[in-house]
């Protein structure tokens, strides 16, 4: 079976993005960033939301391009790029740089992925993520902390339909005062 992680950065008080999606407040020092880049590189199939997917899709794909580019962006944008995923969206009906685009039951498709061949996969997008989690199909969560707080925004947690019993796995903090959690769902206790 294949492994399904949900991570993202959030601020201390719980969001992913501060209100209208802004994500000023979210950017990592270059250790973190390599480490995101490591994580990437180490996954077979990004599984997006359309919100995600927009936010990746209108940056990554020229990265690579851009003055200034650093040798980690320049990986990630290529990493990105050629990285298999699957778009989880009913308003758009195709997508570039090696995406498929499913319409039907995101926990359906999910469950079929996670049961077949290949490696790790990861899902972004906390409501795509809040569907997964409540089918327990998420198998580890990596969370980065920010030292801000933003008092609203989107969560990066939905409200789910039981507990799921987690352990800690690893912590790590960056410079700035960033700290990852890294955190696997304990079989059987959800």
């Amino acid at each position: 079976m294949r492994k399904l992680t949900y991570g993202m950065n959030l601020s201390l008080d719980g969001y992913i993005a501060a209100p209208g999606d802004d994500l000023g407040w979210s950017g990592p020092s270059d250790e973190l960033f390599r480490w995101w880049l490591e994580q990437e590189q180490a996954i077979d199939l990004f599984l997006y939301g359309r919100r995600l997917w927009e936010t990746m899709g209108s940056h990554w794909p020229t990265a690579d391009r851009r003055p200034g580019a650093t040798a980690a962006e320049i990986a990630f944008a290529r990493n990105w790029r050629e990285t298999p995923k699957v778009l989880f969206s009913s308003t758009i009906g195709a997508a570039d740089w090696n995406t498929r685009v499913v319409t039907g039951d995101p926990v359906a498709e999910i469950t079929r992925l996670k049961a077949g061949d290949g490696g790790p996969m990861r899902v972004g997008g906390a409501t795509l993520a809040a569907a997964a989690m409540r089918a327990g199909l998420v198998d580890e969560y990596q969370v980065v902390t920010h030292p801000v707080l933003l008092g609203g925004g989107k969560p990066f947690f939905t409200p789910l339909d039981r507990w799921v019993k987690l352990e800690l796995t690893e912590t790590r903090t960056f410079p700035g005062g960033s700290v990852l959690t890294r955190y696997r769902r304990v079989a059987g206790e959800d």
